[in-house]
């Protein structure tokens, strides 16, 4: 096999367009930062912008997981904002932090047990993709229709639950969901890629990933085929919504407060422009979760790019769009098929003496 043969099969799988997108993203940081690529090791913890991007990418990467299951059912999920302020406001209410005397000396406690707000959060997560999934499934709601229910009501419901307050976290072992480091790096990063690793098996050593597959290519001929097409969508949801629970978890640690009103905001579409970087089809069928990972790290070294290099911040989100919209031309078969014939044609013409 020769080289262009392979660099040909290459160019044709999924994950190489988003790689090296990737990849350039990372080389213009370095270019115009040289201490991009630096890494420390300082106080056990790995310090430097990567290990940051990887932090930073961690909820983001979360919700594009689930947002991928949901994608490859030919749903969407609109909410994942919402249920992300509404699973830190349950969180933060729960732990607090209320400021005791022990042994005199001041310290701050949480009001419940932390494993009963990390499992309250995730029961609403759950209970929001499973809202979301019956109307889908059961009621015949469009997607987008359905998911915009929650995305305003919980949206609402994240400001109630706060009093449309911030919230602050004074309790100190809670932090370390989203602050803490293991073996060096982030454990926001290795909660991100438990979630992953454990999907990742369940969809390639189980018929699950197949089922969802013929589920986002044909609903019906699936339903037919034994498929329990309505049950599948349903899990799909919810774990969804468990996602993005999660992400609700990393965040509030991290900012050590829960806001009703901003936590989450439009985190829904960069997960869908994850997932579609990633090369997930948005009309069902083909998924990836390793693109949807990819996509995420994309979105986040791009605004870290974005703010690197002193974009006012209005201007940030044209950016954005305009490197989206050209990954995303690059990743279309038709266009990479039009410019193979534009450049061919004059090259084919210039052959035959044609005036080009």
């Amino acid at each position: 096999m020769t080289m262009h043969d392979v660099l040909k099969r290459a160019m044709t799988h999924r994950l190489f367009w988003p790689l090296v997108t990737l990849a350039l993203l990372l080389a213009a940081n370095a270019v115009l930062n040289p201490g991009f690529l630096r890494l420390q090791w300082r106080d056990g913890h790995l310090y430097g912008s990567l290990i940051d991007i990887l932090n930073r990418a961690a909820p983001l990467m979360l919700v594009a997981v689930g947002m991928t299951l949901v994608v490859a059912t030919r749903g969407i999920d609109i909410s994942v904002g919402a249920t992300v302020a509404i699973s830190a406001a349950v969180a933060a209410l729960m732990i607090g932090g209320q400021l005791v005397i022990v042994d005199g000396v001041p310290t701050h406690v949480s009001r419940f047990p932390m494993w009963a707000a990390i499992g309250a959060a995730l029961a609403v997560g759950a209970a929001a993709g499973l809202w979301n999934g019956l109307l889908v499934a059961k009621v015949g709601m469009q997607p987008i229709i359905a998911t915009l229910i929650l995305m305003v009501a919980g949206r609402g419901i994240a400001q109630l639950l706060t009093n449309g307050q911030i919230i602050t976290i004074y309790y100190a072992p809670y932090f370390f969901i989203g602050n803490g480091y293991l073996l060096g790096l982030p454990f926001a990063l290795f909660i991100a890629a438990a979630v992953w690793a454990v999907l990742h098996v369940a969809l390639t050593r189980t018929a699950l990933g197949l089922f969802i597959q013929a589920i986002g290519i044909n609903p019906q001929a699936a339903r037919v085929a034994g498929v329990r097409s309505r049950l599948i969508t349903v899990g799909a949801y919810v774990f969804c919504g468990v996602a993005a629970a999660m992400a609700g978890l990393l965040i509030s640690s991290n900012v050590k407060s829960a806001d009703g009103n901003n936590a989450g905001l439009l985190l829904e579409l960069d997960a869908i422009l994850a997932v579609t970087l990633g090369g997930t089809l948005l009309n069902g069928g083909r998924f990836s979760l390793a693109g949807s990972v990819i996509g995420a790290l994309i979105i986040q070294t791009l605004t870290s790019t974005i703010y690197s290099i002193g974009v006012p911040p209005e201007v940030n989100l044209v950016v954005k769009a305009a490197v989206v919209f050209v990954v995303m031309l690059l990743q279309s078969a038709e266009f990479r098929a039009a410019i193979r014939r534009w450049v061919v044609r004059p090259a084919a013409g210039a052959e035959r003496g044609w005036p080009c």
